[in-house]
């Protein structure tokens, strides 16, 4: 492989997430359209519903590590080459931000209807 195709990461991650992978791409689409409408709403950000959505999306990129294990059956010790452990920071990655958007939408919602 001498070039990087988005098709092939897509394959990869559909691999080691499986339905989860298209099920947390539907949830990220959903948080995102919560939080343009809180920011909207609100108009900025707020730093404290921040910082707790931050705290929040510590679990959520944990989370997400522990369901690829789940899914592909494997275990840490299994991790090999470079591209298992580049797949699995960026499913980290993807799993905290999608967790960041979601809290703070709903922090902003939760707080509006309280």
């Amino acid at each position: 492989m001498k070039e990087l195709d988005v098709s092939v990461f897509l394959a990869v991650f559909e691999e080691m997430l499986g339905n989860w992978l298209w099920i947390g791409l539907g949830a990220a689409a959903l948080a995102l359209v919560a939080l343009v409408y809180v920011l909207f709403r609100d108009g900025g950000l707020r730093p404290r519903r921040l910082v707790w959505s931050e705290v929040v999306a510590l679990a959520g990129g944990v989370a997400a590590v522990l369901v690829m294990q789940q899914v592909t059956h494997s275990g840490f010790r299994d991790i090999g080459g470079p591209i298992d452990w580049v797949l699995g920071i960026a499913i980290f990655a993807a799993g905290a931000a999608v967790t960041l958007v979601a809290a703070y939408a709903v922090l902003g919602l939760a707080r509006r209807l309280a």
